[in-house]
């Protein structure tokens, strides 16, 4: 008999019903020879510092750094996690083979080994490894399962992050409390929350030290045409004025006009980080948001696995190109030409070199669906139309630059004129997207008259007084793209491929690095700008060493973490030098004599068992009590018991009223929620 786990109950469905397991079990299918179980996400965790000694319990700096011997991992304390890991357990053991059919990625890879573990499986395990959940991938994968030792370089991977983030995030966390710390606020430290939330200290600190400056533009306009001056501007109005005074009776004349054929080609497909950034700018959803709308697509088949971080597609994608354009067919009208003749196979879209476990985020060949909600709708449509223009020709051209003169000074006007749409022929239907061509520059639109050198004319010179402007604040896009590459903003899409190796954090957990920011109360939103508060203010500025609120570390690591996925690095040297690490800081932070102390206000996800308690809690909506299961969504209310907003996905978190009252307060329902569920300190 065969058992396979899954990460989610929908998955197990779905694998059940294409391998003929259609009996229903309490916590599994069963038939033809199979049984299919799941998990609810994780389904276990490292240990805690208690959990290891109970010298470890109470908060000391004695006890500083806290590393165990042995890392080891428990089952969550939670009643529907342990019914089901006995489901899982039970149904190990009867088994003669188990398919891991986790997530194809590292975390999916760290959650089922981890139960494995606990479980003390000793059966023969083989891998399923898919990008899409479509019944034909699902088929594919099964003939072609894959001994699980071949991923024993993407689990240690997970492995040492989670450790590497439980050393640093808990020892850290104590550290700056325990030193810095008033009123016994507990001070969130984590090697990815911290240089992220660094990053919007830095830009508003820029913000709001920006001393504005005067300068001057010299234009002129001719034949209706706006030349600027091609020197720049002036630093004094004077300087403007007195060669405004030069050339005011001097005619204008055009001494050179170049026009030069270019090419732009079609955006490149979606990695995870480039459409939650293009969501952002275009429907101002969150980065979580954006994940969620696009896993949801990916679990109801219509998209591939979305926390992918490349943009390139497998050459044994090709094939498959002309069955997913002849699927999508709202857009028949754009796919026809295309399908008329070969589908182009370029290097910028297949390349085995940049693809890794999983190719770029692309549709299915399963055509979109009416019953979709009106968010899904605006992401598949991105997700499509990203899809079908990199396969049409590139968009042609024409930039005109025609440089002019009177007197002294020199002036130039760009123009540019469309000879062939090419690729941005899928985006005249979407009016988003005009909208946004719109707001560009009038320049980079703008068809110039016929000039001729040697022309000559009366002109219309002006100066125009203008401010320089301090840098914009931090959306969730701008954010996310600052992540991805360490703090150094590029436009150019191949540096921004070598930089996605020494980023923050990895694209399937940036969204959550912001959300926990939210809700420690670290950073708010003003429309779309992102502000830090006077508490994620004060601690950046306690964190005298760089190395922690610098994208260097987490740069450093993440590409560590590459290498021991691709077997170019060992583990457990990473694990040593981790150890270390934590050591030094530990010795520099204890050394600091300046009595420093600050005050945070510290939201409930901070809290933990173990830390000083504070002498209050107010809490005024339940909306502001973070799971205990899943810390991704919050609580709510609903008939019979507490549940959480996550609960369509799988979170399995219910508190009946039988054992808390419907009518408790906010603030003794955390209470007593803290007490069942006692939050962990490990921070990412």
């Amino acid at each position: 008999m065969i058992v396979c786990i899954t990460e989610k109950p929908s998955v197990a469905k779905d694998i059940a019903a294409i391998l003929g397991a259609t009996t229903r079990r309490d916590g599994f299918f069963e038939g033809n020879g199979y049984k299919i179980t799941w998990t609810f996400g994780h389904l276990c965790s490292l240990k805690e510092p208690q959990d290891y000694t109970d010298r470890w319990k109470a908060w000391s700096l004695g006890a500083l750094p806290m590393i165990p011997p042995k890392f080891g991992i428990k089952l969550i304390a939670d009643k529907g996690i342990e019914k089901q890991f006995k489901v899982i357990k039970a149904l190990f053991e009867e088994a003669d083979e188990i398919v891991n059919c986790g997530d194809a990625g590292q975390e999916g890879e760290l959650i089922q080994r981890w139960v494995m573990q606990k479980a003390d499986c000793k059966k023969p395990v083989k891998r399923l490894w898919i990008s899409s959940l479509t019944d034909e991938s699902i088929r594919k994968g099964f003939s072609e399962l894959r001994p699980q030792s071949d991923f024993d370089s993407l689990y240690f991977a997970g492995l040492s992050r989670a450790i590497g983030d439980w050393v640093l995030g808990i020892n850290a966390t104590r550290l700056f409390t325990l030193k810095y710390g008033q009123n016994r606020n507990i001070l969130s430290v984590g090697r990815v929350q911290t240089p992220t939330l660094a990053l919007i200290v830095t830009r508003q600190k820029e913000i709001d030290n920006f001393k504005a400056e005067d300068y001057w533009e010299l234009k002129t306009v001719y034949r209706d045409v706006v030349f600027n001056l091609a020197k720049g501007r002036f630093e004094s109005e004077e300087k403007a004025q007195q060669a405004l005074n030069e050339i005011s009776t001097l005619p204008f004349s055009i001494v050179d006009c170049k026009t030069k054929r270019g090419k732009e080609s079609a955006p490149r497909l979606f990695d995870l980080t480039s459409l939650q950034v293009e969501c952002n700018k275009k429907y101002g959803f969150s980065a979580d948001e954006t994940l969620r709308l696009i896993q949801s697509l990916y679990e109801k088949k219509f998209t591939t696995y979305p926390r992918v971080d490349t943009t390139y597609l497998s050459d044994d994608m090709y094939p498959k190109i002309p069955a997913i354009l002849e699927a999508l067919r709202p857009y028949a009208s754009l796919t026809a030409t295309l399908l008329d003749k070969k589908i182009p196979k370029s290097k910028k879209i297949f390349d085995n070199a940049k693809v890794t476990d999983h190719h770029a985020i692309i549709p299915t060949n399963v055509p979109p669906a009416s019953y979709l909600s009106i968010e899904e709708k605006k992401v598949y449509d991105m997700v499509a139309r990203r899809f079908i223009a990199a396969f049409y020709p590139d968009c042609e051209f024409d930039q005109t630059t025609v440089m002019g003169k009177s007197g002294n000074c020199e002036f130039k006007a760009i123009g540019k004129h469309i000879v062939t749409d090419g690729w941005r022929e899928v985006y005249k239907s979407d009016k988003s997207q005009q909208n946004e061509k719109n707001d560009e520059s009038e320049a980079d639109d703008c068809i110039l008259p016929d000039f001729k050198e040697g022309e000559s004319g009366p002109h219309s010179p002006s100066v125009v007084k203008k401010t320089t402007q301090p840098p914009k604040p931090y959306t969730e896009g701008t954010l996310l793209r600052a992540m991805e590459t360490a703090g150094r903003f590029v436009d150019d899409e191949n540096l921004r491929e070598a930089l996605k190796e020494n980023g923050i954090g990895r694209p399937s957990t940036r969204a959550a690095i912001i959300e926990t920011l939210f809700k420690r109360k670290y950073i708010q939103k003003e429309r779309k700008s992102l502000k830090a508060t006077a508490a994620g203010i004060a601690l950046i500025d306690t964190i005298k060493i760089d190395l922690l609120k610098s994208a260097k570390l987490t740069g450093i690591w993440e590409n560590k973490l590459r290498k021991i996925e691709r077997k170019e690095y060992e583990a457990a040297q990473f694990i040593n030098e981790l150890k270390e690490l934590i050591g030094q800081i530990v010795i520099d932070v204890l050394s600091d004599n300046s009595g420093y102390k600050i005050t945070t206000e510290t939201s409930p996800a901070t809290a933990d068992k173990t830390a000083p308690k504070k002498k209050k809690t107010s809490i005024k909506d339940i909306a502001q009590i973070p799971c205990p299961i899943c810390h991704k969504g919050h609580i709510i209310k609903g008939k019979t018991a507490y549940g959480c907003s996550n609960y369509s996905t799988g979170c399995t978190f219910r508190l009946p009223f039988a054992e808390a009252s419907d009518s408790l307060t906010p603030t003794r329902l955390y209470k007593l929620i803290q007490k069942k569920y006692p939050n962990r300190d490990a921070k990412q």
